[in-house]
């Protein structure tokens, strides 16, 4: 296993032009959510870290470049961690994008089939509403029955039109924030306010298997008390 490093910084350059979205945590691990058992690289952010980096960008400007700078309570640990921590945050947004769009394809095939529906009601209760003013003799029923189909007609195309005028593009939006946060550059930042071999019991310094053995070996050493 490498040595520790007295960097104060690694992982990529962040370019001038990019908007920040700044975290601080004393561990790597933090950002990460501590139920999932997948390997870190694929592992799920954690819930509040995720929100606070998509409410960070989401308040940039549409445009701009985006970078993550992680402030971290540690000193550095092996020379990988930024590159692991990097491919590991674009991994999952990348994975959040895919998933967005998918639901979007979904919604949309969902939405035709509702036009559809939408427009075969409309049509039948307009030509039921013409055989009824066709069939009924008293001017004020017969009106009152037209009127009423006509509306569930435009009623039953209130949902199709809903989706196709207003609901799609907040979710592609979505989609392209998510492409934007899986290609930004990812820079740790070392605070060295623990001691100096904090790292080696953090993601991603240790593996499991000899995170496991260290916290055997701890355990079983004697206590003392006065």
């Amino acid at each position: 296993m490498s040595e520790q490093r007295n960097e104060t910084s690694a992982g990529d350059p962040i370019p001038a032009e990019c908007v920040q979205i700044k975290v601080h945590v004393s561990e790597l691990r933090r950002l990460f959510n501590a139920m999932d058992p997948s390997p870190f690289r694929e592992r799920d952010l954690d819930p509040k870290a995720e929100e606070f980096i998509v409410d960070w960008a989401t308040e940039a400007p549409r445009d701009a470049r985006l970078a993550m700078v992680v402030h971290l309570d540690r000193g550095a640990g092996l020379p990988n961690e930024a590159i692991e921590l990097r491919a590991a945050v674009q991994e999952y947004f990348a994975q959040r994008a895919l998933v967005t769009r998918r639901r979007l394809r979904q919604l949309i095939r969902r939405g035709e089939i509702s036009l559809i529906i939408g427009l075969v009601v409309l049509v039948g209760l307009f030509v039921l509403a013409e055989v009824i003013s066709s069939a009924v003799s008293g001017a004020r029923l017969r009106e009152l029955l037209r009127e009423s189909l006509l509306i569930g007609g435009w009623v039953a195309m209130w949902r199709p039109l809903e989706f196709f005028l207003y609901d799609w593009w907040p979710i592609r939006a979505e989609a392209r924030l998510y492409d934007r946060l899986a290609t930004m550059p990812v820079r740790i930042h070392y605070m060295n306010e623990t001691k100096p071999d904090a790292w080696r019991n953090d993601w991603p310094a240790m593996p499991a298997s000899e995170r496991q053995v260290t916290a055997n070996a701890e355990s079983a050493r004697p206590s003392f008390s006065d």
